[in-house]
């Protein structure tokens, strides 16, 4: 893979110069806490309150901060290709495409099929899915799944490593956080199925080439472009007939939500399941796409991999919900509106990208109003966003927990 040794082109030059009205407390508090090193993210010197001018120039400093440290940390784990989280460990391979300059280029995540299968037939499926695509710009990546059980993609670890891979490439390579897509064949596309819903909220747009559906929820997809391409006569786990149901709930959804649920159905007929690469229509098709990371409604519901971060939104103890748990969240002007399975302790990571946070915000939690007033912009919510996640593009810059 290329070098990417300049600075991540996070922020414009305006946010790395001081406002003319930045008041120098809170800056110059963020800036003791830095220097100390190893000061919590609880430090009081973090919670001074910020302009939103202070908080575009706090979230520069924190952002470049934040790519330093993780460049270091993954720049062995990038040249060796492979990370671990505990006992699983995450390889891959890739190709590069086009010249995109760092902070701009695609990620082009890409799940080979097999599953339940001996490790050298997984291996070669691995392998064979670095032939099938070619963007015309990004890292084409195809890791390896870290078993070889038949759920390979969807085990509860893949997640994380997941999540840990696109931080280490938006850090090291200079991936545009916007613009990383999902992708997967066979039973990589079992995992595209289930994968894409729960992590909606880190795609630009993914698609599913002769998988298998399962127990899949639709309802997160709203604000993620998702193409299905099946073989007609794919019929081994009626991948088919479920392609084409799963298509037409897809339809129902976008006709009631319009501009939302965008979506891209082939069902090529006579076609078995290889599909003669006709489904690499998706790759330009997928290309279109950058996501939004502050979507004005959103609706969560929890797999039976639960999460506990999505867009916008985040509780205390995933593990404290069930699968099928859902909570609708939307945005109407200075009105957040909450529905649905609500945990204790659901917090609300804003940003002035969502709502202006100058002005009184109005929080309703299932008809109840639970909070009516201003909700502070802060060092600590900033630095607290960018080290859960390295998604500089989705920080909130006010946080605010609402049962």
């Amino acid at each position: 893979m290329r070098k990417r040794h300049a600075l991540l082109a996070l922020a414009p030059a305006l946010l790395l110069a001081a406002p003319a009205d930045a008041s120098p407390r809170a800056l110059t508090a963020l800036n003791a806490w830095r220097a100390h090193g190893t000061a919590p993210l609880d430090d009081p010197r973090l919670t001074l309150p910020l302009t939103r001018e202070e908080a575009e120039r706090v979230w520069g400093i924190l952002a470049l901060d934040r790519q330093r440290a993780l460049a270091a940390r993954y720049a062995g784990a990038i040249e060796a290709q492979k990370l671990t989280i505990g006992d699983k460990t995450l390889r891959w391979t890739h190709k590069d495409f086009g010249d995109a300059p760092p902070g701009r280029r695609s990620l082009w995540i890409s799940l080979h099929g097999g599953g339940n299968a001996p490790a050298e037939v997984n291996d070669g499926q691995w392998q064979n899915q670095l032939r099938l695509y070619e963007p015309a710009e990004g890292i084409y990546l195809t890791p390896r799944a870290p078993t070889n059980t038949w759920n390979m993609w969807h085990e509860a670890h893949v997640d994380p490593l997941l999540q840990e891979l696109i931080d280490a490439q938006i850090a090291v390579n200079g991936v545009d956080p916007d613009k990383v897509f999902l992708m997967g064949y066979s039973a990589g596309g079992d995992g595209v199925w289930q994968l894409a819903p729960r992590m909606a909220d880190r795609f630009a747009a993914a698609a599913m080439m002769a998988g298998h559906p399962g127990d899949a929820s639709l309802l997160p997809l709203r604000n993620l472009p998702f193409a299905i391409l099946v073989g007609g006569d794919d019929a081994a786990y009626d991948r088919n007939r479920l392609g084409a149901e799963k298509a037409a709930e897809l339809d129902r959804l976008a006709a009631a939500d319009p501009g939302h649920y965008v979506h891209l159905t082939r069902i090529y007929p006579g076609l078995p399941h290889w599909m003669n690469r006709q489904d690499a229509e998706a790759v330009p098709w997928m290309a279109r796409y950058r996501r939004n990371p502050w979507p004005t409604r959103v609706i969560w519901v929890q797999d039976d991999v639960r999460s506990d971060h999505f867009y916008w939104l985040k509780i205390p103890d995933a593990t404290a919900t069930k699968p099928g748990d859902t909570m609708t969240a939307s945005v109407n002007g200075q009105t957040i509106t909450l529905t649905g399975t609500i945990p204790a302790g659901t917090t609300l990571r804003l940003s002035d990208r969502l709502l202006n946070l100058d002005r009184g915000v109005r929080v309703v939690v299932n008809g109840r109003t639970v909070h009516v007033g201003r909700v502070t912009r802060t060092a600590q919510a900033i630095a607290q966003s960018l080290h859960e996640r390295f998604d500089p593009n989705a920080v909130a810059t006010a946080s605010l927990t609402v049962v």
